[in-house]
């Protein structure tokens, strides 16, 4: 399973593959012709309450995985995981489309990693 990142102002590229945005607010500057997203899945992104309390300070980081991955358990989140899995059954690359300046921190690196870990 070869799930990549990419920032929603990253030129999209053949490999990407199919590009999944999984924030909950559209990235600003961004038209939505430009973004050549496969879709937009608003169910994984953080609640509101848990992105603006982490504001991606790096120190939190450990404390938001934890909770970002609880309410990825929820029911809102599931028929989104559902459409995610879908993808990652059907192409051998899929890539995870965030607008956070912070490369290291943000939702889009916590779903890549527990993915890849089996735990969702």
């Amino acid at each position: 399973m070869d799930i990549r990142l990419k920032r929603a102002y990253d030129e999209p590229a053949r490999s990407d593959g199919p590009r999944v945005l999984v924030d909950g607010i559209w990235p600003r500057g961004i038209a939505k012709e430009d973004a050549d997203l496969t879709c937009w899945l608003k169910g994984l992104s953080p609640s509101s309450d848990l992105r603006k309390w982490f504001g991606h300070e790096a120190d939190k980081w450990s404390e938001f995985r934890k909770r970002y991955l609880e309410e990825l358990k929820q029911e809102a989140a599931g028929e989104d995981l559902k459409k995610l899995r879908e993808l990652l059954e059907q192409h051998e690359r899929i890539t995870l489309v965030f607008a956070a300046k912070d490369t290291d921190h943000n939702n889009a690196v916590a779903l890549r990693d527990y993915l890849l870990a089996g735990e969702l």
